[in-house]
């Protein structure tokens, strides 16, 4: 028969199956591609297909690791999740359920989103298994309104779906509503703002987050975090966003000192012709699963 050179697999990373079984995956891709409560630009739905198609070209040496992390670590990527079918409290109680599972089987789950209306019931999965747990948010919005648009399980309620099961840290914010600003004295939350963080020594500011985070850490991370001049490809851009050597040296330091049980990455919106922030996504999940294996 003629020989040829096979298309390399449609998962994270492109990888083979030696690399990517679930039975011997220390890390899972979760594709959660929900799109229920946007509020502005539409098209979340479609984040989880663009980070894994770009995945398929990093480089996967990494550099500042000195290894290439997929081998040590095995990365399973599994079919998305049917987001469309049924209520939007019918979907998060599936996805409740399909995390339950997984750390059942003791994996090490990213979801890819999709809007952040996914995280609580995550969150709300991971806190079972593990005590002592805290959230960090790396996000431009607070997402602490109690409800929007009548609907408590709005994506700009997601942080105050968590902090009712657990407290959090919220890293880049810069931008809040009346009502968040008025509730979050009583909240158990601490907010290291997008303006102050710009103006202190990254060693400074990554230090006391440390402090305020417990033992065990879930990490959800909004690419709106990022200024929009590096990733304009989300739903509601902000301006004075973080830049990609402060999210991932806070990254580095949270792995390296606590035990990161979980991570999110959710609310890209790929637009037509920018890859350099589908790719960005694919990278920073990469470079998270870098850092939480293989950190030494």
């Amino acid at each position: 028969m003629t020989r040829y050179t096979p298309m390399p697999p449609d998962n994270f990373g492109g990888l083979p199956e030696e690399h990517s079984r679930y039975e011997t995956s220390r890390a899972v891709i979760f594709p959660v591609p929900l799109e229920r409560t946007t509020t502005y630009e539409t098209g979340t739905r479609n984040g989880p297909a663009a980070i894994i198609k770009a995945s398929q070209n990093l480089e996967l040496y990494d550099e500042e690791l000195e290894t290439e992390p997929y081998k040590e670590i095995g990365i399973h990527t599994l079919p998305p999740i049917d987001t469309m079918d049924g209520t939007l409290d019918d979907v998060l109680t599936e996805i409740f359920t399909a995390q339950c599972a997984l750390l059942e089987d003791d994996k090490l789950t990213v979801t890819l989103g999709g809007e952040h209306s996914l995280t609580p019931p995550i969150v709300t999965a991971v806190a079972k298994k593990f005590q002592n747990l805290s959230v960090l948010q790396i996000d431009a919005h607070a997402e602490l309104r109690d409800e929007y648009n009548a609907n408590p399980s709005s994506h700009a309620c997601a942080m105050r779906r968590v902090l009712e099961v657990c407290p959090a840290v919220q890293v880049g914010i810069r931008s809040i509503s009346a009502e968040e600003a008025r509730a979050i004295p009583q909240l158990k939350t601490k907010i290291y703002w997008a303006k102050d963080v710009a103006r202190l020594p990254l060693k400074t500011w990554v230090a006391k987050v440390l402090e305020d985070l417990n033992p065990n850490v879930y990490l959800t991370i909004d690419v709106g975090a990022f200024d929009p001049s590096i990733v304009p490809a989300t739903g509601a851009p902000e301006p004075g966003g973080l830049d990609w050597y402060q999210i991932i040296s806070l990254l580095r330091a949270v792995a390296s000192h606590k035990k990161v049980v979980g991570v999110d990455v959710v609310e890209l919106l790929p637009q037509p012709g920018d890859h350099a922030s589908d790719f960005l996504a694919a990278k920073l999940v990469y470079k998270c699963l870098g850092y939480i294996f293989c950190h030494g």
